[in-house]
């Protein structure tokens, strides 16, 4: 891949100057090397992408924790169907429904018809999970995904009916995702970005990892010190705060290069 460094905002009173990370894949390169390396799809035709810390599952070590078969027991009678993006007919109650969710959610217009119609018809979408309420025949769940054989799935858009709220239809969807590419011997399921508490229920599975820069990391003590931290004034960038790598990696920060995944 191709890395190139685009400029944020500085802060020279602490000597930091951030950038921006992306990756262009180059020839023989298949997505799940960019992801495998620390990177999310910045464009929907999967030519760039960003470094970030994001969330993954690792499917050879996920079984259903006891939250896990309680959530998965709320949903009941919800079927979940896998769909190639050519077989599937995105017809305008689908587009209607999606953007009524997107308004509710992100806010109204965020995700125009127009935004919308872009990534159903974009190559980060290769299929899409339904969930059917067996009972009505109702789709009321669709999570948006990009699969790469067996190496990878990539758990994008989740749009849902929001009446099925008691029912934690949404967990009970990424849940569901995961046992059931699990059961189909996928080796990682991408979840998205963690930058804060509320993103925290992306970890709520055997065998999460998350990306620090480096690094895939099992330890969720780490990511909630990392995110904890995110919330102070700070004058020195991660690697170089004493007490994250005191607790974390013995205060050896040659060890911790020696264990960067990339570069």
């Amino acid at each position: 891949m191709k890395l190139l460094f685009s400029e944020r905002s500085s802060d020279y009173d602490h000597y930091q100057f951030p950038y921006a990370i992306w990756a262009v894949p180059e020839s023989g390169e298949a997505p799940s090397d960019i992801f495998n390396a620390g990177f999310l799809p910045s464009s929907r035709n999967l030519d760039r992408f960003y470094l970030c810390r994001q969330v993954r599952l690792d499917l050879t070590k996920f079984k259903p924790s006891s939250e896990n078969r309680r959530i998965l027991r709320k949903g009941e009678g919800i079927e979940v169907k896998l769909v190639s993006r050519e077989k599937y007919d995105y017809t305008p109650e689908r587009r209607q429904f999606f953007k009524t969710y997107a308004d509710i959610k992100f806010g109204k217009d965020i995700m125009s018809f127009e935004r919308l119609d872009g990534l159903f018809a974009s190559p980060i979408i290769s299929h899409l999970l339904l969930f059917i309420d067996v009972k009505t025949g109702a789709e009321i769940g669709t999570a948006t995904m990009y699969i790469e054989g067996k190496e990878l799935a990539f758990y994008y858009y989740a749009f849902y009916d929001l009446n099925y709220y008691a029912r934690n239809l949404g967990m009970f969807m990424m849940t569901s995702a995961a046992a059931f590419f699990a059961e189909r011997d996928v080796k990682y399921l991408y979840l998205g970005t963690c930058y804060s508490q509320n993103a925290l229920y992306k970890t709520q599975f055997v065998g999460s990892q998350f990306f620090n820069g480096f690094r895939w990391s099992d330890d969720m003590d780490e990511l909630k010190f990392i995110i904890k931290r995110d919330k102070k004034d700070l004058g020195q960038h991660l690697l170089e705060t004493e007490s994250y790598r005191a607790q974390f990696y013995g205060g050896d920060l040659a060890k911790s290069r020696m264990r960067a995944s990339f570069g």
